[in-house]
């Protein structure tokens, strides 16, 4: 049930992060994206190179989870992406608060699981 569960939310994450990064790149380009954005959210991003830095991360960490390779680094990518997420929702626009908080939750699942791979990152010396 576990791993079912795990592959279930990797696959989630990963096409969730994967189609958000290429719907950025419509509006990168000036064309009408596929799935509608929040203006809040898009205001936010007044100098372009911040909106193609996230956008590349998102798609970069969605194709690393589809692919089940390096998925504790992708874990690592999307940790500030998610977080101002959430933020975002919770704070300025609730109208996908939930989709927000069903992205922390699997999130919260899949870093419960690699928490072996973060452990020494949280090593009070280094060598």
């Amino acid at each position: 049930m576990s791993k079912t569960l795990l592959t279930f939310s990797r696959i989630f994450l990963g096409f969730i992060f994967l189609a958000a990064g290429i719907n950025g790149y419509f509006v990168i380009v000036g064309l009408e994206p596929f799935i509608a954005t929040s203006p809040e959210a898009m205001a936010l991003f007044e100098f372009q190179y911040l909106l193609i830095t996230e956008k590349s991360l998102e798609v970069l960490a969605g194709i690393l989870l589809l692919s089940n390779r390096f998925v504790p680094l992708a874990l690592a990518i999307l940790s500030p992406i998610i977080i101002n997420i959430f933020l975002l929702h919770l704070f300025v626009d609730r109208s996908l608060l939930l989709l927000a908080i069903l992205l922390v939750i699997t999130y919260g699942h899949m870093l419960y699981f690699y928490r072996q791979k973060f452990s020494s990152l949280l090593e009070k010396r280094g060598i």
